[in-house]
C-alpha cells in the first residue's frame, strides 16, 4: 500500500461518532488497526487482549490522538472473562454499541499429525470466544434494539486448503455462527456479519506462512511467492483495509447488512 493510499485510508468522517465499542485483539495486527481506525471515526473502544502492555501503548496513543480508549485485558477462551470484559466496556462507556471479535490463533499441521489439543485450542480461541462475547454483548444490545458485532473469519471459513485442517474447521465454524446468529438477532435489530480476509500483512501471517512452509517442507521464500502467486492483485491484503470495511460494517450506512461473511483478499477467492 502506498503512502497516499495510507494517508487516506486515515482520514475520518465521524462515522462512528458517540458509539461506543470492544475490540478483541486489539494488542496487535487486525484487531489493532480495527480500533485505530474505530478511534479516528469518534468511537470510544475497549482494548482487549491477552497483553496488557501491548494494550496500554496502543491505548496511550488513541488518547494522545484524541481519542478515548479502555483497557480490558482478556483471555477468550474464558467465559467469565469475555461476560467481565462486556461488562466493564458498557459499565464505562455507559452502553455498548459494537462488538469486534479479532482474537484469533493458527496452528499449521498435517491433519494426521495434528493432537486432539490443537483442534480444542483453536475452536477455544476462533470460535468459543466470539461464541462467549456475543451471548454477553447480545443481553446489552438486544433490549436496546440496536447493535453490531463484527467477526473477523478468514477465506479459510469458505473453503479448504491443506495443512490447516484445524484452523479452516474453526474458522468455517464462526462462519456458521455469524449466520445463525445474524438471523436470530435480526428481530431485535442487532446485526452480524464476519469479514474473511485473505492474507492480511501481518505479524501472525508471517507465522503461520512460516509454519506452513515447515510442514510442507518448502523454503519460505518459495511458498510466500507461491501464496502471493495465487492473489490476483498479487500483494497482501493491509490491516487498514480490513479496518476501512469493519468502520464500513459498523456505521449506519450497512444498518441493512447482516448475516454476511464477505471476502477481502485481493482477488483469491471468488464466491
Amino acid at each position: 500500500m502506498s503512502t497516499a493510499d495510507k494517508n487516506n485510508a486515515g482520514q475520518a468522517s465521524g462515522r462512528l461518532a458517540g458509539s461506543t465499542a470492544l475490540v478483541t485483539g486489539a494488542s496487535r495486527g487486525i484487531g489493532e488497526a480495527i480500533a485505530r481506525a474505530f478511534a479516528r471515526e469518534g468511537c470510544a473502544v475497549a482494548l482487549a487482549a491477552t497483553g496488557e502492555a501491548a494494550l496500554e501503548t496502543v491505548a496511550a496513543s488513541i488518547r494522545d490522538d484524541g481519542g478515548a480508549a479502555l483497557v480490558v485485558p482478556l483471555n477468550v477462551v474464558d467465559r467469565a472473562q469475555c461476560f467481565a470484559a462486556v461488562e466493564k466496556a458498557a459499565g464505562a462507556f455507559g452502553k455498548l454499541d459494537i462488538l469486534v471479535n479479532g482474537a484469533g490463533a493458527h496452528i499449521a499441521n498435517r491433519f494426521t499429525a495434528y493432537a486432539p489439543e490443537d483442534f480444542e485450542r483453536l475452536m477455544q480461541v476462533n470460535f468459543f470466544g466470539p461464541m462467549h462475547l456475543m451471548q454477553a454483548t447480545l443481553a446489552i444490545m438486544e433490549p436496546r434494539q440496536k447493535g453490531k458485532i463484527i467477526n473477523i473469519a478468514s477465506t479459510a471459513g469458505k473453503w479448504a486448503s491443506a495443512n490447516q485442517s484445524a484452523y479452516n474447521a474453526s474458522k468455517h465454524a464462526l462462519v456458521g455462527l455469524t449466520r445463525c446468529v445474524a438471523l436470530e438477532a435480526a428481530a431485535n435489530k442487532v446485526t452480524v456479519n464476519a469479514i474473511c480476509p485473505g492474507f492480511v500483512d501481518t505479524k501472525m501471517l508471517e507465522d503461520s506462512l512460516g509454519a506452513a512452509a515447515a510442514v510442507a517442507g518448502v523454503a519460505l521464500d518459495q511458498f510466500r511467492a507461491a501464496a502471493m502467486g495465487r492473489v490476483a492483485l498479487r500483494r497482501p491484503v493491509t490491516p487498514e483495509e480490513v479496518a476501512a470495511l469493519a468502520v464500513y460494517l459498523a456505521s449506519p450506512q450497512a444498518d441493512i447488512m447482516t448475516g454476511q461473511s464477505i471476502v477481502l483478499d485481493g482477488g483469491m477467492l471468488f464466491v
